[in-house]
């Protein structure tokens, strides 16, 4: 089958991949569209430091085609979207509502796939980018077949964070005032999160004024070009006089960091999403935290995947939801690096390999 692998010096399209049957608890799903997110490109430079040979992906949708024992959830026919994050549900960080935090199963990754006699890792408990993968039977969320799966493949991850960010984590609410640093697809999710929540006014930032009009449609009600203004802090507040009462950083740079800090308000928090290099460090005024400003991290949204997966499916029926219009444009899985062009210029808000 075919799948794209990284063996440490650049991704390529293989067309020889074996992946093994499920075993208890797993489910063995036939991928037919799959998100190009950074994180994945993010694998590749080194910014996330990943074993190798892998297969990349992590964003995905498709059919359930074969259960091993025990699988009750899901079965062979059912549309499913993929959460990216195993969870076992024991744990005492699953038993508090937090699977994200998963402690035995954060940083454990599984060798499903075999390539050239090798066995080749699963990349964040998915790797999306092949025409099939098994995942544990938590991670397959079914989800309505009225739901085109090119649109359904970003419920799980670029859905999940940016949304998730905004009603779990932050807990946003109504007439809240929201700050998004960074339209690309986490930072679209997280103005639709806002507006989803109700807040008011939702100002977007980007240097790159092309995204005006699609960060408008998803929620922004402001948008400041960062590459036209001499301070983008001070372009802000010309909306916002008070500050924030929520700063989300989606790009990953230390310096918008700083920024979503500086642009908070009494009581505000900054809310990090953007994934910079994992040993980078950032800085702030200690004074300025002690109007009760916060900094908070957020893995994947914060999110209870079976919950919010089959929430924001309803969501998107119900029209309040947009995922069609996050995808720019599909891809066949053998124009992989045309994908990755077109996400490293900032072309598209989500590109879809399809299978």
């Amino acid at each position: 089958m075919r799948g794209v692998m990284f063996e440490g010096d650049r991704p390529r399209v293989v067309d020889d991949l074996e992946v093994r049957a499920p075993g208890p608890g797993e489910v063995l799903v036939g991928i037919r569209a799959a998100g190009l997110c950074h994180s994945d490109v993010s694998v590749v430079d080194g910014t996330i430091p990943y074993p190798v040979p892998v297969v990349l992906g992590h964003e995905g949708a498709g059919v359930v085609e074969e259960v091993g024992d025990g699988v009750t959830q899901v079965a062979a026919g059912d549309h499913v979207a993929l959460s990216t994050l195993a969870n076992c549900g024991t744990c005492a960080e699953c038993d508090r509502g937090r699977p994200t935090m998963c402690r035995a199963s954060i940083g454990m990754p599984g060798k499903p796939f075999r390539h050239g006699g090798r066995e080749v890792y699963s990349f964040a408990s998915s790797s999306a980018f092949a025409e099939r993968t098994v995942v544990r039977a938590v991670q397959a969320v079914r989800i309505p077949r009225g739901i085109p799966l090119t649109s359904a493949a970003l419920i799980g991850c670029g859905v999940l964070t940016g949304v998730g960010a905004v009603l779990n984590r932050a807990r946003v609410e109504q007439g809240d005032t929201v700050v998004v640093i960074g339209t690309g697809g986490i930072g679209l999710n997280v103005l639709q999160g806002a507006r989803l929540a109700g807040a008011s006014p939702i100002v977007a930032v980007d240097v790159n004024p092309a995204k005006e009009a699609v960060a408008r449609l998803f929620g922004a009600t402001h948008f400041v070009d960062a590459s036209a203004v001499p301070d983008t802090v001070e372009a802000v507040r010309g909306v916002l006089p008070y500050g924030a009462d929520h700063a989300f950083e989606c790009v990953g740079r230390t310096e918008l960091i700083r920024q979503a800090v500086d642009l908070l308000g009494r009581h505000g928090q900054a809310v990090l999403l953007g994934v910079p290099p994992a040993t980078a460090e950032a800085s702030f005024l200690v004074s300025s935290m002690y109007l009760d400003k916060s900094i908070l991290g957020c893995r994947y949204g914060s999110s209870r995947p079976q919950r919010d997966i089959a929430r924001y499916a309803r969501f998107y029926e119900e029209g309040r939801l947009l995922l069609d219009e996050l995808v720019t444009r599909t891809y066949a899985v053998k124009d992989f690096d045309a994908a990755v062009e077109d996400l490293r210029r900032g072309r598209v808000a989500r590109g879809v390999l399809t299978f």
